[in-house]
């Protein structure tokens, strides 16, 4: 996980605690049932260890990291690859080049399921240059291949195509899995259902934290912690910060899960999980301590069963989009360059009591640099919700995104309002169209 936030995607007003709550998720989306979760498999943590010594192993046989550009991160990808392939996957290997250097990506595809509905996990498989970077991210990368090979021993014959993904050059911002998303076409990006991302799954002194940028894969993983006994939280450490943006700002439905990097552990966060209050999650984030003895084996379990079972369940649901009753406007709004905030209006009748802890706001934003554009969502009774703050290294095209809003506070009936403004100058654009999802 690189240092720096790349995009701010939700504001301070979504709090964690609050969208904590349950939230409302059709069964089209992932709803668990007996037969799925009977059907997920238990990932052998000592399986998922013998990827990381592996690891371990490569970083120290070249110069202590695993870092873009470097032997070591080639030796990593040579590895998970030749795994993939022995077990029965068709695997690509993408290349792109970075800082000068040439950099590499590891698609892997399962034969069978429907292609045209693909349900996709990843991780980084870079380090820092400073470490061997055995948690961040060789766990979610052992955890992620583990599944991969899981599916093989089980011969697996999903409803929904399968596809896993190792990305280069993570620590740069993202590199690789940007140059993959940009490498599919508009139609190739419209078949992948969902992408999951694992950066960081076996941190010391863990936290369990679920990606919240979409209810029901959020639903999914705290759902399945709610059954092992574990309260989950939602992450806001990693906005922006890891693979799943380049996906999420193509328009493809985000989730995962994370266990915490340099953010402190509160007394609360320690009551609830163990661990010790005061410390980070991982107090050797990006340094040459993040070695194989720097994992905590519950955490790296658990989340790695999890992996297996939002893949076995995903999989084989049902194709359809998650439902719910929406509002939305398809009335274009031009956005005045470096100008004053526009607003386009949406009209919510008919519903009872307040909005939902988990309210969906779809944005369609059309702009040459979105990093220019703040966006907010208005209640009926004012209270304004931070989407998007603008950022200068935000440098791609459009707002195609689906935010969650914890609203349970405001009244749902009454006239919602999407607020957009440029905040700097050169580049042009207008709202498409944004909706409500209740």
């Amino acid at each position: 996980m690189p240092t720096g936030a790349v995009v701010a995607l939700a504001a301070a007003l979504i709090t964690p605690a609050a969208v904590a709550g349950p939230a409302t998720a059709a069964p089209a989306a992932g709803a668990v049932t007996a037969a799925t979760a009977a059907a997920a498999p238990d990932i052998p943590v000592a399986n998922v260890k013998a990827h990381l010594a592996q690891l371990q192993s490569i970083a120290t046989a070249n110069g202590g990291n695993r870092a873009h550009g470097r032997a070591g991160y080639k030796a990593s990808i040579d590895y998970v690859k030749g795994k993939l392939d022995a077990a029965g996957y068709t695997t690509t290997l993408q290349t792109f080049s970075y800082n000068g250097s040439t950099g590499y990506n590891l698609v892997a595809d399962w034969p069978g399921g429907d292609t045209s509905h693909v349900v996709m996990a990843g991780a980084h498989l870079d380090s820092v240059t400073g470490g061997p970077g055995i948690n961040d991210d060789g766990s979610g990368s052992a955890g992620v291949l583990e599944t991969a090979l899981a599916v093989s021993r089980a011969g697996l014959k999903p409803t929904k195509h399968l596809r896993f993904g190792w990305w280069g050059a993570e620590e740069y911002g993202m590199v690789g899995s940007k140059n993959y998303v940009n490498s599919l076409s508009s139609a190739d990006r419209s078949k992948i259902d969902s992408y999951l991302n694992f950066d960081m799954i076996g941190s010391p002194n863990p936290g369990y934290f679920t990606y919240r940028y979409d209810s029901a894969l959020d639903a999914l993983f705290r759902d399945y912690f709610a059954g092992l006994g574990i309260a989950t939280e939602q992450d806001f450490e990693g906005d922006g910060r890891s693979d799943h943006a380049p996906f999420q700002n193509a328009g493809i439905r985000v989730g995962g899960l994370f266990s915490g990097a340099d953010y402190t552990k509160t007394a609360a966060q320690a009551a609830k999980w163990g661990g010790t209050a005061g410390q980070a999650f991982d107090r050797c984030y990006h340094s040459s301590c993040d070695t194989s003895a720097n994992i905590d084996d519950t955490v790296l379990d658990r989340m790695s069963d999890a992996i297996a079972y939002a893949i076995w369940t995903l999989s084989a649901g049902d194709t359809t989009p998650p439902s719910g009753t929406v509002f939305e406007n398809t009335t274009d709004v031009q956005i005045p360059d470096n100008g004053a905030a526009v607003t386009s209006a949406v009209t919510v009748t008919g519903r009872t009591g307040n909005a939902p802890a988990a309210l969906q706001v779809g944005v369609d934003i059309k702009h040459t640099w979105r990093g220019d554009l703040v966006v907010d969502l208005v209640a009926p009774n004012g209270t304004t919700f931070r989407l998007k703050n603008s950022s200068g290294n935000d440098s791609a095209d459009n707002v195609q995104t689906t935010y969650t809003v914890n609203a349970s506070a405001v009244p749902a009936n009454g006239t919602w309002q999407l607020k957009v403004q440029d905040v700097a100058s050169q580049d042009t654009g207008y709202i498409d169209s944004w909706k409500l999802t209740f």
